[in-house]
């Protein structure tokens, strides 16, 4: 098969990993893809949200599927366009159409869908410019900590954890009356904060039937000790210790069904992968948030501990036949460790020369915020390298992974050391 991957970072380098080792495949082409990613397939100059540009190259070359990395084509509806289109619709797109992305395009439309399926999640309320002064004679009357989320897409930085009224009241109108995150606070999302700990959980479905992925838990916190500003994620650990059996059973039964029956009976065709970001409250489940693709750094711990053809369990979703596909996982850890940017997430520098990844033996490097310039591989975004060890204990492969990441060499380079030892 020729394959199709849209997107350019860690996650999509881990696609191209992945999907090159599948004996189905022919052709891997990554649009716009990274310096770390033609060591898998082709890199192709196209950017993710260029409908018309994506399919005239699929037609060019008999593209028989297209792998959607990143949400923002999504919620735009690349699998729409496809599906329009009489000369491209035979394409299959591995991730859902508009309606389905809602459920990560708007934080509100999420809510109301868990509301409407007994899904639990936290309790909450949505504002608008027009009922702003609702908003904050709300906040009067809750408990701290408090969560503000921007209700539409902000590249991962429009959720925030307010520890006074005073400062929940200045950050909503923020939010709405100055655009603080531009027309993503349009409407805003005041929740309940939940105390516990964080996991994700992954799924693949064809609409009708699913699989239920390695489960991970990611670090979003510049700092060691989990402290500072929030990123994209420094690093990621899979399996989860405290996800055990009992624990995942409940997800599966109060929350991954429901996900999927509510998705059937709103009418909602859904193609793709869906990111289950949740709380273990005192071993009770709860949804934080839904995303409709993989994410990153998760994807970079989870798909080496596949062991099977992931373009096999793809072909299935294509083919609404997911059911009669099965998979193996490996019983090692995985842990990454993501390589940032000096100054990041704040003001970064790029252009910085990589160096040293060629010495790194014992892990996985996947390209994240690279290109090549000049014939060398130089930094090209907040978040560069992600290294991912896959061992028999945590205690080995958070060594490994921490061992490896040293390794590798740029001007300004950061990196966590302590991803997953609060788990030892």
């Amino acid at each position: 098969m020729n394959i199709l991957i849209i997107g350019s970072g860690g996650r999509e380098s881990a696609f191209a990993y992945k999907l090159s080792q599948s004996n189905k495949l022919t052709n891997l082409f990554i649009a716009p893809g990274n310096a770390g990613t033609g060591a898998y397939g082709e890199n192709v100059p196209l950017k993710v949200t260029d409908f018309e540009g994506i399919a005239a190259f699929a037609l060019a070359n008999t593209i028989q599927m297209i792998v959607v990395g990143p949400e923002e084509p999504l919620v735009k509806g690349i699998h729409d366009y496809f599906l329009s289109r009489a000369d491209i619709k035979h394409i299959p797109v591995i991730g859902p159409q508009a309606a389905g992305a809602q459920l990560e395009g708007s934080k509100d439309f999420s809510k109301q869908f868990m509301i409407r399926h007994n899904i639990p999640t936290a309790a909450y309320k949505t504002f608008t410019k027009d009922t702003l002064a609702d908003g904050i004679a709300y906040l009067d009357t809750q408990k701290l900590p408090i969560v503000l989320k921007a209700d539409g897409l902000a590249a991962g930085k429009g959720v925030l954890i307010c520890t006074s009224i005073a400062e929940a009241k200045a950050e909503l109108t923020a939010m709405i009356a100055d655009a603080k995150f531009g027309a993503a606070s349009d409407q805003v999302v005041i929740e309940e904060f939940l105390a516990g700990i964080e996991l994700s959980v992954f799924v693949l479905t064809d609409g009708e039937n699913y699989k239920v992925l390695p489960s991970a838990k990611d670090y979003k916190r510049i700092g060691e000790g989990d402290t500072g500003l929030n990123t994209g994620g420094m690093g990621s650990i899979s399996p989860v210790p405290f996800a055990d059996e009992a624990f995942l059973a409940k997800v599966e039964e109060r929350i991954i069904k429901p996900t999927v029956d509510g998705l059937k009976k709103d009418g909602i065709p859904y193609k793709g992968f869906i990111f289950i970001g949740l709380m273990n409250v005192e071993g009770e489940p709860q949804v934080i948030e839904y995303n409709v693709r993989m994410g990153d750094p998760e994807t970079e711990s989870v798909l080496p501990r596949i062991e099977s053809d992931l373009l096999d369990l793809f072909e299935g979703v294509a083919a609404g036949d997911l059911d009669k596909r099965s998979f193996t996982v490996s019983p090692k850890t995985a842990v990454t460790v993501m390589c940032v940017a000096g100054g990041y997430p704040g003001a970064y520098e790029s252009g910085k020369v990589i160096s040293n990844i060629e010495n790194v033996k014992e892990s996985i490097v996947f390209h994240a915020g690279t290109k090549l310039e000049d014939g060398k591989v130089v930094t090209a975004g907040g978040r560069v390298i992600a290294v991912t060890t896959l061992q028999d204990t945590l205690f080995d492969a958070l060594q490994q992974a921490t061992a490896d990441a040293g390794r590798i060499y740029y001007d300004a380079k950061y990196f966590r050391k302590d991803i997953g030892f609060d788990l030892i």
